[in-house]
């Protein structure tokens, strides 16, 4: 006699699956890789991965919990509405890389940031000198945030915190579509949140290995001046001319 397979059990396996297709679609990709062209470490490049699914798995998490937990239903309205709201955060992200590529790319040296010595743990408004040259050295108060803020990305602007933001959006915009399947085949709301946190890692893991194989040639291109231009221009005008299409094929 065939064993009996638990539909819930292979609901939720199918969860991890398609989490892991989910991180291919092209509107995440393009977001993530606008971001990813900033980093120039291998690992702060693999980080918005994790970061990007980690906002992803909690919108939609907690407001796909609430759609099918409630029996609610989305309006096509609403819908276009969130996906719309995908399309404008990709144009600002475009928007963004190309300020970053006219200002040339004036970031603050590491050694302005991350102190060679220890504040209990806590960033603290000091001064002390610091060299740039052979000859010449000056004195400025400034602040030295704790290592742990420039491990998430203080270094360079906070794509920590993009990472996350952008993540969270397209989980809003995705929590309807995915909710929609859950209760067609899930009628236990604990069986339809035990699914989408299992989608959610499918995702997280997926673009995690996805933002990895991109961060290894951006970050040795990164090192190269006219490389970092190039890269700039092409991702802003690149997120900027996506969204724009997808926001039209939206409407």
């Amino acid at each position: 006699m065939t064993p009996q397979v638990d539909p819930a059990l292979s609901a939720i396996f199918l969860g991890f699956i398609l989490g892991l297709q989910h991180a291919t679609d092209p509107d995440h990709l393009v977001a993530v890789a606008t971001i990813v062209t900033r980093e120039r470490r291998f690992t702060d490049g693999a980080l918005v991965g994790v970061l990007w699914g980690a906002g992803h798995m909690t919108t939609l998490t907690i407001v796909g919990a609430i759609i099918v937990g409630l029996k609610l239903t989305i309006t096509p309205a609403v819908g276009s509405g969130l996906e719309l709201a995908v399309a404008g955060m990709l144009i600002l992200l475009g928007v963004l890389r190309l300020r970053d590529a006219a200002r040339g790319f004036a970031t603050v040296p590491t050694a302005h940031l991350v102190a060679d010595h220890e504040h209990g743990g806590q960033g603290v408004v000091h001064s002390h000198p610091h060299v740039h040259g052979a000859e010449h050295a000056h004195e400025h108060p400034h602040v030295h945030p704790s290592r742990w803020l420039a491990s998430l990305g203080w270094r360079s602007g906070w794509p920590a915190g993009r990472a996350l933001l952008v993540g969270a959006v397209h989980g809003l915009a995705g929590s309807a579509a995915v909710s929609l399947l859950v209760l067609a085949t899930l009628r236990s709301t604990a069986s339809a949140v035990a699914y989408l946190l299992i989608f959610g890692v499918g995702t997280i893991i997926g673009m995690t290995l996805l933002t990895a194989v991109m961060a290894y040639p951006v970050a040795l291109a990164l090192r190269f001046r006219r490389a970092r231009q190039a890269l700039a221009v092409c991702a802003g005008i690149g997120s900027i001319v996506f969204g724009l299409a997808y926001g039209y094929h939206v409407l």
